[in-house]
């Protein structure tokens, strides 16, 4: 009964589905084609997106390579796909290019993988394109691998030294080392553009854009002038629209200033003859580093500095003494300053001077004698600086007395003084007797 019941049950309802109209029946099984013709529309989907066959790298790029050199770069091809492809052909656009390590027709199994490389032979100096096309039985028909590169100048620029090392500089100071860019290739190269870097590096004697032939060196100055204490460091770098970049490491060390005394810091030179010179001397020390004098200047021409040559170097510790003459050149006070100026951190270093100038003592000798016994109408005055002559007169005028003064006489000085007389007629007596006269 169970069985029956059961078949029956199955026969009712294959009986209803047999009995569904025929036009419900097409419906359905255009359905399930439209499903299949679908999925079978989605299976090449599996590639969308990815070739079958591929080139890797899929751009070749060469770079720069010297006319007349070559380079080489591999390349591996890949079947991707789950069934065989032939590759047949292959064409280069430009002749510069080649395939080396390939030979055609080859297949590629699903999965298979294959090597082969590229060589690019620039033949003279500029960008060249190209593109190497595969043909075969891929997907499309070709695989197409883009190739670039540029041919560049056979020249190489280098620094001579590589690197400059300016060691220690004390702050305030400066040095300067000579650098040079060589060309050793075989053609001439032009340095377009440079750029400086790092704290307290200059560089000087040298104009762009440089060009140097092959085999030509250029020299140019790279100073180092810290402005603070502490290491630095920089670089020079040469760039050329056609060359590699050139980069030379600048390094040094910036050491704290020292300091310069003077002593004593005023320097008096008291009371001094307008006309005479009083000398002092003075003394200049170095205190915690080295320092360098580099110039030493009185606001004064009463005050001459002397007795040092310029620049002076002092090292940490060491003294030197120079010299400070005052002339005064008018009576009443002077004063003045000497600078020095120093890479010490207290620079300039200042020393003031003081004199007073005096007016030179006036001295005068005055004479007498005796009247002459004789009819006389007056006398003459005159002097020698040798004992018995030459005498010269000194009087302007016949001095009808017996006294005269003479004040245009100088200190230190020894003079012979002797007189004469004249009569009415104009006659002149002998000399008298010589006086010695000496001046303090």
């Amino acid at each position: 009964m169970y069985h029956r019941d059961l078949f029956s049950g199955l026969g009712s309802l294959h009986t209803r589905c047999m009995a569904l109209p025929q036009a419900s029946s097409k419906s359905v099984v255009s359905r399930t084609v439209a499903v299949i013709l679908l999925l079978g529309a989605m299976v090449p989907s599996v590639y969308a997106g990815r070739q079958q066959v591929t080139c890797s790298p899929a751009n070749l790029r060469f770079g720069k390579v010297v006319a007349g050199q070559m380079a080489t770069l591999p390349v591996t091809m890949t079947n991707n796909g789950a069934s065989s492809v032939t590759v047949s052909e292959m064409t280069v656009s430009v002749p510069v290019f080649r395939v080396d390590n390939l030979i055609l027709p080859v297949t590629l199994t699903a999965g298979q993988k294959i090597n082969f490389t590229v060589t690019f032979s620039p033949t003279m100096v500029g960008s060249a394109d190209g593109v190497v096309v595969f043909t075969g039985t891929m997907p499309g028909g070709t695989l197409s691998l883009p190739v670039s590169g540029k041919g560049v100048n056979n020249w190489s620029l280098s620094a001579n030294p590589s690197s400059l090392l300016f060691g220690n500089v004390q702050v305030g100071n400066r040095v300067t080392l000579p650098l040079s860019v060589v060309n050793s290739g075989t053609s001439s190269a032009t340095v377009s553009s440079g750029r400086l870097s790092g704290t307290g590096f200059s560089v000087s004697g040298v104009t762009l854009p440089l060009t140097l032939d092959a085999g030509q060196s250029y020299t140019f100055r790279v100073t180092f002038a810290p402005q603070t204490g502490g290491p630095a460091s920089g670089s020079i770098l040469a760039t050329s629209p056609l060359s590699p970049v050139l980069t030379v490491p600048l390094t040094g060390n910036g050491t704290d200033a020292g300091q310069l005394t003077v002593f004593p810091a005023t320097l008096p030179f008291g009371n001094v003859t307008v006309g005479d010179s009083a000398i002092q001397t003075g003394t200049l020390s170095a205190s915690g580093a080295s320092v360098t004098v580099f110039s030493a200047t009185s606001s004064s021409p009463e005050f001459a500095l002397s007795g040092m040559s310029l620049p002076l170097n002092l090292m940490a510790g060491q003294s030197t003494s120079y010299t400070i003459t005052f002339s005064p050149q008018n009576s009443g006070t002077a004063s003045a300053t000497v600078s020095f100026v120093s890479n010490a951190a207290n620079s300039p270093t200042i020393e003031s001077l003081t004199g007073n100038g005096t007016p030179p003592t006036q001295h005068t000798v005055s004479l007498s004698w005796d009247a002459s016994v004789s009819e006389v109408v007056g006398y003459n005055v005159y002097r020698s600086a040798t004992s018995r002559g030459p005498y010269a007169r000194i009087n302007a005028i016949l001095d009808p007395s017996t006294t005269y003064v003479d004040s245009a006489i100088a200190s230190g000085q020894t003079y012979y003084y002797v007189t004469t007389a004249l009569n009415s007629a104009g006659d002149e007596s002998g000399f008298s007797n010589e006086v010695q006269v000496a001046i303090p």
